[in-house]
């Protein structure tokens, strides 16, 4: 399919189905483009009218003048397959379908909408929709919209999966006066979708941030790559519907999504360095926040108030969304003193009393902005007969606008009040200054910006090693699964005399159990409790006198998730007697309320020490849309898993899965007031062996330990159920984030005899990588770069070594000592049409064959994704990169007048 450029930069319109009928959509289309302005062809097709709108109308698409680079059907779907066969002999470029009933099956037994879609992709036709509003692009004067109302211009772009949100959007932006880049609603999304918009508008010179509003994603891979790389340009805000179980069904039948769990997507969405807010009333705070705000220096918050009341309110909202209260230091204290009352409240928040006026505003807030304390101050004002809401507000404006410093603090006002403070608040709206009617709104505001901030640097944070797992135990561990999937596809029953065999937990999957798990657990050197399996009482009584007492008795069974809901786990047992009733009581018990279920015996435990440990809740989930996940909670006989626990989507490192267990932790899914003991280093390392285990074997459909007990340096697996199920294919396809390339690893032997290994370039590379740059010279810098290289910042190594494998690649030479000889890289634009290469050797080592062969790598790695071409650029003096590339096939176009030299190697 061709790209989506024409869809956003057309010079043509046609209107399939325009109309002179009031409130059809063929006519509010036509009214939309002519009000707009739109300085391109607008052609209505109707057989029904000579004009439409006073503009000449043609019968059929056929008879056009020209090609339209848009076509708006405002037909009924059941007419939309013969449109689409006409607009793909006519080569139409992009179509919009507004029709809603898309859906409906016809004699072939496929959607109208699977028809159209076929028709599409066979002529290169682009689809937006169907259920689309359209699309309004204000810098062009377009509304090719069925909108009540247009967009002005400005820098901010819209995308959204529902009509109707749209419309509440454009209504709130016009009311508050704010401008768009974009306006596009997506509809169904069955072509273009969220991800490939992201692509195309973070790199729009008109757009400065993104606002999504999104009920299910269908493509992870693809949405999460566009994420990531849009969010490191611009700054996107994601409300996101579908909280509920309820909301996941509406949803589904929206847009025909999965049902994905919400925290799932919240995970998704901080891990791509987006902002998600909860429903539009935050996202309009949210907008205003962002659309003025500058970059955080830290989280310090700063409150100046004439109202105790409000001010304690701000604080309560502050804290209980995790936010910081700035302190004051001796000296912003000792300034205060002297510009406000001695009863003043002395620490933050600042009262400044009932009776300030403006004047007594504007000596606090320079206090605060000649200060350190703060990084963002909060300035609140509730009605008063002193400080008159106008005039103290200019008063405040102006203040802030005249000091030198202004440009370092976020300001946020919070005006109380509505007949009063109305034009107050436009005051500083128009200033540039974000303004809430409450304290709580004003402070969710800045949490806006706190979390922003956050997920923003832990997009580049740079993680720490964690324990490698070697490939003896990798290859022990996929041929003990593959042995235990034999029984399942053998069909083996188990034998009913003594139940010890795998159980088969319904088609194709295999359900096992801590005593039989253990081997593979051990692999990746997670330490199990021993577990021995008893078929009576009396077993269990000689299986717990050979370990040595107190142990636990519980019931194994299938049928049974939850044993404690069943009364199925009994703890500290002191001696044989109270083991063999027991035992006997959970077998009993299980027989009289449950006589159907499938008992396997029972387990018998040591008991573990629990003085001081902590028992937790890991879950490994196979969701349909993101793939695996890992879920974090306390767990217990009630937990709920859509609310009780934090998730992390694969692959972890150990930053990640430190930012995951203090999401767990805020979130109280781990109660803070009992994390003394936890120990979080440990626990970040086995959440990462665990994430490896899960990418190394994709048979493991679900894994669930429960509990996982955390001493202060140790984590032992109590009990833990393994669900497997045949897999073939990429494994790493089911995962919403390509995980690190193991397979690419390889030594190679340079002319001078040294042994190097080539490999991805990895996140804990940042600092090896820094040391590189500054063994390779200005002058080779500069031809890299094309321009002067200072010294390189984090953001700056954390771009060049926090790559995305779905779409880039980064081939680095590395000694045994971990120093860096040589990189390449190929970054692969989103068609996967081109693939941008540049290639670094450090400049004494020129000569030794090592550029050559970082070069073959990415090529090959190019040519195997299916990549049509690489490109790159250089300038003609740099002749050992020209005759490198020359020996490689690449064609060369040498520009000694602009001082560039560009290669081109056709790959696929």
């Amino acid at each position: 399919m061709n790209t989506i450029s024409k869809l956003l930069k057309p010079t043509s319109i046609a209107v399939i189905g325009a109309s002179n009928k009031p409130f059809r959509a063929g006519e509010v289309v036509m009214n939309n483009l002519l009000k707009g302005g739109f300085q391109g062809a607008i052609m209505p097709v109707t057989p029904k009218y000579k004009a439409v709108c006073g503009v000449l109308a043609y019968p059929t698409i056929e008879q056009l003048p020209i090609t339209p680079d848009i076509a708006v059907l405002c037909t009924n779907a059941s007419r939309n397959v013969e449109i689409f066969k006409q607009l793909a002999q006519k080569k139409v470029s992009a179509a919009i379908i507004l029709s809603s009933d898309m859906h409906v099956i016809d004699d072939n037994k496929e959607t109208i909408e699977q028809q159209c879609l076929a028709i599409a992709k066979e002529s290169g036709i682009r689809v937006l929709g169907a259920n689309s509003l359209g699309i309004i692009l204000p810098w062009l004067n377009l509304n090719a919209s069925f909108s009540p109302v247009s967009a002005a211009k400005g820098n901010i772009a819209f995308v959204s999966q529902s009509a109707a949100v749209c419309t509440t959007i454009l209504d709130w932006a016009n009311d508050k006066d704010i401008g768009f880049s974009a306006f596009i609603s997506i509809g169904n999304g069955s072509d273009i979708d969220v991800a490939e918009l992201l692509d195309h508008l973070c790199t729009d010179s008109k757009t400065a941030a993104i606002l999504l509003y999104i009920d299910s994603i269908k493509d992870a891979r693809q949405f999460m790559s566009a994420a990531r790389a849009a969010s490191r340009n611009r700054r996107i805000l994601v409300l996101k519907g579908g909280r509920t179980h309820a909301g996941r069904r509406a949803a589904k039948h929206h847009t025909g999504g999965s049902d994905t769990l919400d925290i799932i997507y919240d995970s998704a969405i901080r891990r791509t360095g987006m902002l998600r807010v909860k429903n539009t009333h935050e996202l309009f705070a949210a907008v205003e926040t962002l659309t003025h705000a500058v970059p955080l220096r830290g989280e310090r918050l700063g409150i100046i108030t004439n109202g105790g009341g409000p001010s304690i309110m701000a604080v309560d909202t502050l804290l209980e969304q995790g936010g910081k209260l700035a302190e004051l230091s001796d000296k912003t204290i000792a300034t205060l003193d002297k510009v406000l009352p001695s009863a003043w409240s002395k620490h933050n928040p600042i009262d400044m009393i009932g009776d300030a006026d403006k004047n007594r505003y504007v000596r606090s807030v320079n206090a605060l902005l000649d200060s350190d304390d703060v990084d963002a101050l909060l300035i609140m004002h509730s009605p008063s007969a002193i400080a008159h809401s106008v005039e103290t507000a200019q008063a405040i404006i102006d203040c802030v606008k005249a000091h030198p410093r202004h440009k370092r603090f976020n300001i946020l006002t919070n005006w109380s009040g509505e007949k009063t403070a109305r034009e107050a608040r436009l005051l500083f709206t128009q200033a540039g200054i974000p303004t809430y009617r409450t304290p709580e709104s004003a402070v969710v505001a800045y949490m806006h910006l706190v979390e922003y901030r956050r997920n923003q640097k832990q997009l580049i944070e740079t993680p720490t090693n964690s324990e490698q797992i070697n490939i003896k135990n990798k290859q022990q561990a996929h041929d003990w699964i593959e042995a235990k999937l034999v029984t399942l596809s053998e069909n083996l029953v188990p034998k009913p005399e003594t139940n010890l065999d795998p159980v088969d937990v319904g088609p194709n999957s295999l359900l096992l159990d801590t005593h039989e798990i253990t081997p593979l657990l051990s692999n990746y050197k997670f330490t199990v409790l021993d577990t021995w399996i008893a078929q009576e009482p009396s077993e269990a009584v000689h299986i717990a006198d050979k370990i040595g007492y107190p142990v636990a008795v519980k019931l194994r069974s299938p049928d049974i998730a939850h044993k404690s809901d069943v009364h199925g786990v009994v703890l500290n047992l002191r001696n044989p007697s109270e083991v063999q009733n027991a035992a006997q009581s959970i077998l009993d018990g299980v027989q009289l309320n449950y006589p159907s279920a499938n008992i396997h015996g029972l387990l018998v435990q040591a008991m573990a020490s629990r003085i001081g440990a902590y028992e937790l809740r890991v879950k490994v989930k196979t969701d349909t849309t993101f793939g695996p996940v890992i879920m974090l909670g306390e767990g217990g006989s009630e937990w709920d898993e859509s609310i009780d626990a934090a998730v992390g989507i694969l692959p972890l490192n150990m930053a990640l899965a430190r930012y995951l267990i203090i999401r767990a932790i805020k979130g109280h899914t781990i109660r803070p007031q009992k994390t003394s003991n936890l120990d979080i280093d440990l626990l970040c390392d086995f959440l990462v062996r665990l994430s490896q285990m899960v990418i190394d074997n994709p048979q493991i459909h679900e894994l669930d330990i429960h509990p996982l007990l955390v001493g202060y340096h140790s984590l032992t697996i109590l009990d833990a159920d393994l669900t497997l199920k045949p897999f073939s294919g990429d494994p790493h396809r089911r995962l919403a984030i390509r995980p690190y390339p193991v397979e690419l690893e390889e030594l190679i032997t340079l002319k001078s005899g040294e042994e190097v290994k080539l490999r991805p370039i990895l996140p804990e590379d940042e600092s090896a990588h820094a040391s590189f740059i500054n063994n390779v010279s200005k002058e080779d810098l500069y031809k890299r770069f094309f321009t002067d290289v200072g010294e390189f910042n984090h953001e700056a190594l954390a771009n060049l070594t926090q790559i995305d494998f779905n779409r880039e690649i980064a081939f680095v030479a590395v000694t045994s000592a971990g120093e860096i000889l040589g990189v390449s890289r190929a970054l692969i634009n989103p068609d996967n049409t081109d693939a941008e290469f540049a290639i670094l050797i450090r400049s004494d080592l020129k000569g030794c064959g090592l550029g050559r062969i970082l070069m073959t790598r990415i090529i090959d790695f190019c040519k195997n994704k299916g990549t049509k071409q690489m490109s790159g650029m250089t300038m003609p003096t740099n002749r050992g990169m020209l005759t490198l590339a020359q020996k490689l096939g690449f064609e060369l176009d040498v520009q000694f007048e602009d001082g560039t030299a560009d290669m081109l190697l056709i790959l696929n």
